[in-house]
């Protein structure tokens, strides 16, 4: 986000100020008053279209300007301040204006969490507020997933049916109060209910019961995370054999029970947007949790009704101290689908997998799941951006047409630039799903109508068979076709402003490749449109297509292949069905698909080293590998580089004939990975030291290897970018088509 800018006026005492930025709903109109009632000036403040409108006159005018930028409230993000001298009018009293209409510039911020002042509000025995789940203020609460479009005033949220009791009526209208214009405040007397009572939910959970919890962004399946049965069952009726769940907890002492927190995860645990932060497991609930991982998802308590939930399981404790209750939190979309948000559709999809459905009444707008976040080489960085996040833009440095970029197939997300901004939409999903696709297609139309804009062109990935593809195909406009890694690097440039020519490193599982084959190791330059494919890593064979990608000992049959060792791979396969019969189509010299994918090259490491590998989720043998790693190490000539082709065959060599440990075997992979990498990235000639590197792709998002493979660029004298504002995986792939369709226009 670009620093706020502001033109100074030269004279006079009647000022008026643009603000430009997350300034509706954040409660800048009232801030705005209580300071031009502090220093006596008279004027106006209104949202309109653009923003925030403002009009102060008096003689401490400028004071205002200053305060104006110095003071903000907490969930205000200020782009710009733009201040021109106008004509006084006499105006000494300051009032607040009704909204104006017009073209639409202005933006909805995230939903935050709840705030201390509404935590008081909910605990407090004399308070109006007192243990209602639905407690808010202008500093807290929802907002982007009750919102239909803007200016965002009440009547255009999902709270516009509930009409406000006197109390209520008071407070909104004060500008003095903490609810002034707070669009979703209710309270008891008049806001949305609860279908069941915080002691029933409780209890079902303290009995092993697995509930329906109706939220801020759509529907937790939760139970008792301490209870290995519920947890075991909870996996057995949503058919998730293995995919981690993550935890809630009441707070930052109750997460300190089950990880090992560093002061930075505690820290992003507890901004407003209270995401899902990854921490070292401290290995003392049920292994189902998160099966085979060293670290586990914890996010703490961040609407009333959670903060409700863990006090009633320990109503004598402080809110400060540790409650050993935790709870399994996990999407309510059974089957892979999206997010559940319709209570209707929750009765009749969840009551197989829940014991209690609990809903409210306040209708959910825009689905939107936990965002997911790790500490990646000292800051934080996406593994999924949803809730807390969306749809706080990405500054792209200039103004630009208007596009919408369709992302991937998988972990699917939209961007759409508006001027100088690109908003990146929430987490849609794998699109294979049907009601995957209908969410994806609804978000498009959201974000457009939130927007106010109509894109002049789309940007989509190469692949012909995937459904984003073929979507941005239906539209009709201008069509920009991005190659899949170069989104990827692309995408890490533009959320660092880089423009001009960079080197980056594309490392995943697959994408598909301008040659049409299966790319997912690649040295690539880019500038703007303009891309060449420097490098590649060395080719293995996907016996048996794609399902190599499923099947981790299919990968390892290719590694015993690539390295020549196919008695080997007899020896420690001869229990797999089908790979006597694959051994000898190879001896036969049968012809695979190939693929350059680091991605594959996990999946052979995890066949050699894991007897019992599986790919129940996407990443799952990379993943239980990295989890064994305490510290990497480097076998010495584990790569080889020719024609700029990077080639791992020694360390796969080196895994089939010495068959070192577990952990042994993935500490030497990774560093020898990290070492091979950033050798082959410095003998690049278009390499320049001193230059960034962008390091994209969803291999990046293993600590491990990135975290080594930085460190070491840096030592060779280069910058190593990572993916920052957006996942390194394909959720962030439309930002860089978007980046690179841009380019494209202006080029052309």
């Amino acid at each position: 986000m670009a620093a706020p800018q502001a033109t100074e006026p030269e004279s006079g005492l009647r000022l008026r100020l643009r603000v430009r930025g997350a300034v509706q709903g954040v409660g800048f109109r009232p801030f705005a008053y209580g300071v031009a009632r502090r220093l006596s000036l008279g004027g106006f403040v209104r949202n309109d279209s653009e923003g925030v409108l403002i009009e102060v006159e008096g003689r401490n005018a400028t004071q205002f300007v200053a305060a104006l930028r110095a003071d903000a409230p907490p969930l205000a993000r200020i782009d710009a301040v733009d201040v021109q001298d106008v004509s006084p009018l006499g105006t000494e009293q300051f009032e607040i204006e009704a909204s104006a209409g017009g073209a639409v510039l202005t933006r909805i911020p995230p939903d935050a969490a709840t705030c201390e002042e509404c935590l008081d509000d909910l605990f407090e025995p004399r308070g109006r507020f007192f243990r209602y789940p639905f407690v808010n203020c202008t500093h807290c609460g929802p907002r982007f997933t009750l919102t239909r479009s803007l200016p965002y005033d009440r009547a255009q949220t999902s709270m516009a049916k509930f009409a406000m009791c006197a109390a209520c009526a008071a407070e909104y209208a004060d500008p003095t109060n903490r609810r002034f214009h707070a669009e979703p405040i209710a309270c008891p007397n008049c806001g949305p209910r609860l279908s069941h009572s915080i002691a029933d939910i409780v209890a079902a959970l303290c009995a092993g019961k697995i509930v329906a919890l109706k939220g801020v962004g759509g529907y937790h399946l939760m139970c008792d995370a301490r209870n290995a049965a519920s947890v075991a069952e909870l996996r057995r009726r949503k058919a998730r054999d293995a995919k981690p769940f993550a935890l809630m907890v009441a707070n930052a002492a109750s997460a300190a029970l089950y990880v090992r927190p560093s002061a930075t995860e505690l820290a992003l645990a507890q901004t407003p947007a209270h995401p899902i932060v990854l921490m070292r497991s401290r290995h003392n609930l049920p292994q189902a949790i998160a099966p085979g991982l060293a670290r586990i998802g914890i996010m703490l308590a961040y609407a009333p009704l959670h903060h409700l939930l863990f006090a009633e399981t320990a109503p004598h404790s402080s809110r400060e101290s540790a409650n050993a209750f935790a709870l399994v939190a996990t999407s309510a979309n059974p089957g892979g689908e999206p997010l559940i948000t319709d209570d209707v559709e929750a009765h009749a999809r969840l009551r197989g997998i829940a014991d209690l459905i609990v809903s409210h009444d306040r209708e959910i707008v825009v689905r939107a799941d936990d965002s997911v976040v790790q500490i990646l080489d000292g800051a934080p960085a996406f593994i999924r951006r949803a809730r807390g996040y969306t749809p706080e833009p990405i500054d792209l440095g200039a103004d630009g047409p208007c596009v919408l970029a369709c992302g991937g197939h998988l972990k699917a997300t939209v961007t759409i630039t508006r001027g100088r901004e690109a908003f990146v939409a929430q987490h849609a999903g794998d699109l294979s799903d049907a009601e995957t696709l209908r969410f994806y297609r609804e978000t498009i139309a959201h974000l457009s109508r939130l927007l106010g804009v109509a894109p002049e062109a789309v940007a989509c990935d190469m692949h012909p068979d995937y459904l984003s593809t073929r979507y941005a195909e239906e539209t009709g406009l201008p069509l920009v076709r991005v190659q899949h890694h170069v989104a990827h690097v692309a995408s890490v440039a533009a959320e660092h402003g880089t423009v001009g020519p960079i080197v980056g490193v594309a490392l995943d599982g697959h994408g598909y490749g301008a040659d049409g084959e299966a790319w997912g190791g690649e040295l690539l330059r880019v500038d703007g449109a303009q891309w060449r494919r420097v490098g590649h890593l060395a080719p293995l064979a996907l016996i048996g297509g794609d399902r190599a990608a499923r099947e981790p000992w299919r990968m390892a049959l290719a590694a015993c292949v690539v390295t020549g060792r196919l008695s080997a791979a007899l020896d420690r396969l001869r229990e797999r069905p089908q790979a006597s019969a694959l051994i000898r189509m190879a001896r036969d010299k049968q012809a695979w698909p190939t693929t350059t994918s680091l991605g594959r090259l996990f999946d052979a490491a995890a066949g050699l080293l894991l007897p019992d590998a599986r790919q129940d989720y996407e990443g799952q043998a990379a993943m239980q590998l990295e989890a064994l790693v305490e510290a990497p190490r480097v076998l010495e000539n584990g790569w080889r580089v020719e024609h700029d082709v990077l080639d791992f065959s020694p360390l796969l060599a080196f895994l089939i004939d010495e068959a070192p440990d577990t952990r042994a075997g993935a500490e030497f992979f990774h560093g020898t990975l990290a070492a091979g990498l950033a050798a082959w990235i410095a003998a690049d000639p278009t390499a320049i030291v001193g230059e960034r590197i962008a390091l994209g792709g969803g291999c990046m998002m293993n600590r491990i290897l990135a975290e080594d493979l930085s460190e070491r660029l840096r030592a060779d004298g280069f910058e190593a970018l990572h993916a920052r504002a957006v996942p390194a995986n394909d959720g962030g792939l439309s930002l860089g088509q978007a980046a690179v369709a841009r380019a494209t226009l202006a080029a052309n």
